[in-house]
């Protein structure tokens, strides 16, 4: 129960005849002073004891917690890993995943693969030179 609770349930109590105690008589800081002796009995904490802790934690030496969190390297056991692994996925779908993670920014696109040209050939075959060279030259 709360003080302010408590006081409200003795006023209700009190006789009818008394009204509220004099100013002087209750309690509460009565000045400077009242402080000063709140802070006397308290009593001074020991030089051992530390209240700030929680009881029974044992205090961690700051070169273990370096320990503890310094980065670990784990090069070796993930080349290790992907190496191992025979599954090799389809062509197609690593295109896929990275045409998706692609940006849309012209310097983010792979340059574009030039179309394979054909040798060119001729159209006309050696019969056709051959028919030419008869009309044109007149030789037979």
């Amino acid at each position: 129960m709360s003080a302010s609770l408590l006081r409200r349930g003795l006023e209700l109590l009190e006789a009818p005849g008394r009204g509220k105690a004099p100013p002087g008589l209750h309690r509460g800081q009565d000045g400077p002073r009242a402080a000063g002796a709140a802070r006397r009995r308290k009593g001074v904490p020991e030089p051992g004891k530390n209240k700030a802790t929680v009881k029974g934690r044992v205090v961690k030496s700051a070169i273990e917690e370096y320990h503890k969190k310094k980065a670990i390297n784990h090069l070796r056991a993930n080349l290790k890993y992907m190496l191992k692994g025979g599954f090799v996925a389809n062509k197609a779908i690593t295109e896929q995943v990275l045409a998706q993670n692609r940006g849309r920014k012209s310097k983010d696109q792979p340059p574009k693969k030039a179309a394979k040209k054909k040798p060119e050939g001729t159209v006309f075959t050696e019969e056709d030179f051959r028919k030419f060279e008869r009309e044109y030259f007149g030789r037979p």
